[in-house]
């Protein structure tokens, strides 16, 4: 297994090493001791799966409080995969990274607590896996426009399918610094309670 940087130093690519022959393939999706050698969450307390068909969006989601950090993979299909920095104090604020998740590359992304998450499919019968670490809540679950002009993700597809809830989805900047995560002295959203 090994991690790739990406132009936001705390998400990263992470590329299992998958042993494959005649009758298929094999790989470890996660394996905590790795995990926490390699600096990422070894802790992970919910797995969630979608499914979805070409053109859906979803996104861009977030909680504050009860930031989650999302390790997110397809099982079948492909997605283009975003996180947006949305930690008020970071140096990185209001950027975003984006990359190709699909069944063939088996890449999965490491979206850290303070980031908006969201993604694209690309492709019909898309099966999307991530693990996450915190709880779902609903009470502190957000969402950003997905084509907020200010952040200027660059979608592969604009005619896209949404929610309501996302295509009501206000501006990054609607958002009051208190509705936001903050960027902590260690990288971190500063916690202002312990995960459950």
């Amino acid at each position: 297994m090994r991690v790739l940087s990406t132009s936001i130093a705390d998400v990263r690519i992470v590329e299992p090493v998958v042993h494959g022959d005649d009758r298929g393939f094999f790989f470890e999706a996660f394996r905590a001791d790795r995990f926490a050698a390699l600096g990422l969450p070894s802790r992970f307390v919910q797995d969630n799966v979608s499914a979805s068909r070409r053109g859906v969006l979803r996104g861009l989601h977030f909680q504050h409080p009860h930031a989650q950090g999302k390790l997110v993979s397809v099982l079948r299909g492909e997605v283009f995969d975003v996180a947006v920095d949305v930690r008020v104090g970071s140096p990185t604020f209001g950027r975003w990274v984006g990359t190709a998740l699909s069944q063939e590359n088996r890449r999965m992304l490491y979206v850290p607590a303070g980031f908006a998450h969201g993604f694209l499919v690309t492709r019909d019968d898309t099966l999307f896996a991530y693990k996450c670490t915190d709880y779902y809540h609903p009470e502190a679950e957000r969402s950003i426009r997905w084509d907020d002009p200010a952040i200027g993700i660059e979608w592969p597809i604009t005619d896209v399918v949404l929610s309501a809830k996302d295509r009501d989805a206000p501006p990054l900047a609607a958002f009051d610094a208190a509705a936001l995560p903050s960027y902590g002295p260690d990288g971190a959203p500063e916690l202002t309670e312990l995960p459950s």
